[in-house]
């Protein structure tokens, strides 16, 4: 059994995926902008996650812009039939590396062959759409003009699967009055835990959740705490956090990234991490604490 393995399945979409999966967005240069530094391990972390059993990796056509996608393609094409890629749309870059919404259908047609084009397919798996919100955080509105785009590609047989991104539960609920929904990203880990409720909600009718910022928004108290578990346990702060993200729901699908091969086996390592009783309970209870 591959380390990806180790951590369990689950469906997305019509799929079956490792649990544990990758996140492409660090192989782009610095603030997800331009080209690596170094082009070559970029191919080599691909290439390594999927020798590992990584069979779902998170990408998008603005990460670099284009760059991403691109050194997939390099990487990995022709893809095996056992990888799903899921890629997500929404926005576009700015020259300042800004980060601009881009809603319209016509952008969204525009992301998705962007997407078809740089990563050298002839429909994608997955295509999220990336609502911008507060950016980080969503935020309230109707997504049924962004949706049906999508599902009318979708019908084209452009795409697979739809997903959405930074989406709240109302969201979420008018999309599924659209077209089926096969998973949601949104910012979720130990201590920002405010789609507890939609974790499960989704859990209930089979439909993936894809965290993103593991460790995004710890305060200096929790930071410690965490870091002296994991000391006892004998791994790092991220791969207890991870771990912990596993057991907290069967649908939660984890997509951490890294540029460097020696970080990518850490963070796969999580998946053979596990948390005894007394442990989760801390873990539990650091979420809680002040922030």
């Amino acid at each position: 059994m591959t380390v990806a393995a180790k951590a369990g399945n689950f469906r997305l979409g019509t799929r079956i995926v490792n649990r544990m999966g990758y996140g492409a967005m660090q192989l782009a240069g610095p603030g997800v902008f331009g080209p690596p530094r170094d082009r070559q391990e970029a191919v080599a972390v691909v290439r390594a996650a999927v020798a590992a059993g990584v069979n779902h990796i998170d990408t998008s056509d603005f990460y670099g812009p284009h760059i991403t996608n691109q050194i997939l393609r390099e990487a990995l094409h022709p893809y095996g039939p056992d990888l799903t890629i899921v890629t997500k749309v929404g926005a576009v870059r700015g020259d300042d590396a800004s980060w601009l919404p881009a809603q319209s259908p016509a952008q969204l047609t525009q992301a998705v062959h962007d997407n078809l084009r740089n990563l050298g397919l002839e429909r994608l798996d997955v295509v999220n759409l990336r609502l911008m919100g507060d950016v980080h955080a969503p935020s309230e509105g109707s997504v049924e003009q962004q949706f049906s785009a999508l599902a009318r590609l979708q019908d084209q047989g452009l795409i697979a699967h739809l997903g959405l991104s930074n989406a709240t539960p109302a969201q979420v609920a008018q999309a599924q009055a659209i077209a089926p929904v096969a998973c949601v990203q949104n910012h979720y880990n130990l201590v920002h835990r405010g789609d507890d409720a939609m974790i499960d909600e989704l859990a209930a009718q089979g439909i993936a959740y894809v965290p993103f910022f593991p460790l995004g928004g710890f305060s200096p108290i929790q930071s410690d705490a965490l870091s002296a578990l994991a000391g006892d346990l004998g791994a790092t702060p991220m791969q207890v956090a991870l771990a912990w993200l596993l057991a907290r729901s069967p649908n939660i699908l984890l997509i951490p990234g890294t540029s460097r091969t020696a970080h990518l086996h850490e963070n796969l390592a999580a998946a053979e991490l596990n948390l005894p009783a007394p442990v989760q309970a801390q873990l539990d209870a650091i979420g809680a604490a002040p922030r």
